[in-house]
């Protein structure tokens, strides 16, 4: 007997959750995975798009399925006055995404509220649009306003050579133009507890997605002109929690905000080599802020001398106090390592 027969409702909830990742191939999929015959689940898909869960596209060989929306929404607020995220999460955005379990809500009452409030405070916008998109599957909030721009904020803040700097300060975490009110922490964690998160901000695209080890996306692309677009997407029923988030990277005994993930290659642009002691302290910025600073070095095969001594041995010395973990490394990354911890046993410089 096949496995499908045993009961249609563990080979639907397959299909809803997997065919935003396998669009053309999720029938496929589905049938290796239950192991029964693409007609018994072509049969379950039917059974979708006659209850408006999914719709099709193209026929045959380029038929592509998707979750049909449940909710499609979207509002225009102008800024000023008394306006506030509190007030919009509760009387438009609560409301809208429904019964979902608690711990999904409070992520997106956490990641909804900072991106709001960052534009109220920080955005020089004189709008920002909200739009919500709810499937059986999954639900996406954008956030976007009409601004100066958020990596150009940065840049202009920090007095970057280059807007796309931003995104390192962005990815370190602590980092806010308005110290006296904000934390610097809403972005950083907001990122690290959606299945996706996006900004994307004049010519520069900054995204973090959970499943993948620090996948950080930087690239250039055709000017999108002024403001910020914040796209974040999260499955209905993920078991993830805002504590959980917040554990990874606090300390037990304060909850401090005291550990944060660094991807090195963001300090790449092209074919950029890291050789220099200049990239190096870019890099270092801020470190001493943190106890303990996990280094990911993905994608990265080889660091200069210079590079490695000035992380390794320079900063090390003079910040005994920062933790720094490099991880991910490569044979030859290892090596340059190795070689500038070794001059600072030595007291060679």
């Amino acid at each position: 007997m096949s496995k499908v027969r045993a009961g249609g409702e563990p080979v639907r909830k397959f299909i809803v959750e997997h065919i935003d990742s396998h669009p053309a191939d999720v029938i496929r999929l589905t049938a290796e995975k239950f192991d029964c015959t693409r007609q018994a689940v072509h049969k379950h898909m039917q059974r979708l798009i006659a209850e408006g869960a999914v719709v099709v596209t193209g026929t045959t060989r380029n038929r592509r399925y998707a979750l049909a929306p449940l909710l499609k929404w979207d509002k225009r607020y102008e800024l000023g006055g008394t306006l506030s995220e509190d007030v919009v999460w509760r009387g438009d955005v609560a409301p809208l995404l429904g019964k979902l379990p608690e711990n999904v809500l409070n992520i997106w009452h956490y990641g909804f509220t900072e991106m709001f409030n960052n534009v109220i405070d920080h955005s020089g916008a004189t709008y920002v649009l909200v739009a919500i998109t709810k499937t059986a599957a999954s639900t996406t909030i954008e956030v976007y306003d009409d601004g100066v721009g958020i990596f150009k904020k940065i840049q202009a803040a920090l007095n970057l050579d280059d807007e796309r700097h931003a995104v390192l300060e962005l990815a370190k975490g602590k980092f806010t133009t308005d110290p006296a009110n904000h934390s610097g922490e809403g972005i950083f964690f907001s990122s690290r507890m959606f299945d996706e998160f996006d900004i994307l901000s004049g010519e520069v695209y900054f995204s973090h997605e959970f499943d993948k080890k620090e996948d950080w996306i930087l690239q250039r692309g055709a000017p999108r002109g002024s403001g910020t677009l914040v796209t974040m997407q999260l499955h209905n029923h993920t078991a993830r929690t805002t504590k959980k988030v917040f554990d990874k990277f606090t300390s037990d005994e304060d909850y401090g905000f005291t550990k944060t993930v660094v991807p090195v290659k963001l300090m790449r642009y092209g074919d950029d080599n890291l050789v220099s002691r200049s990239q190096a302290k870019r890099l270092l910025g801020r470190f001493d802020r943190f106890k303990v600073v996990m280094l990911d070095f993905s994608g990265i095969a080889s660091i200069g001398q210079a590079f490695a001594d000035e992380v390794f041995r320079v900063f090390r010395g003079k910040h005994p106090e920062v933790e720094l973990v490099p991880i991910h490394t490569s044979s030859e990354v290892r090596r340059m390592i190795s070689r500038a911890e070794s001059l600072a046993g030595s007291g060679d410089a």
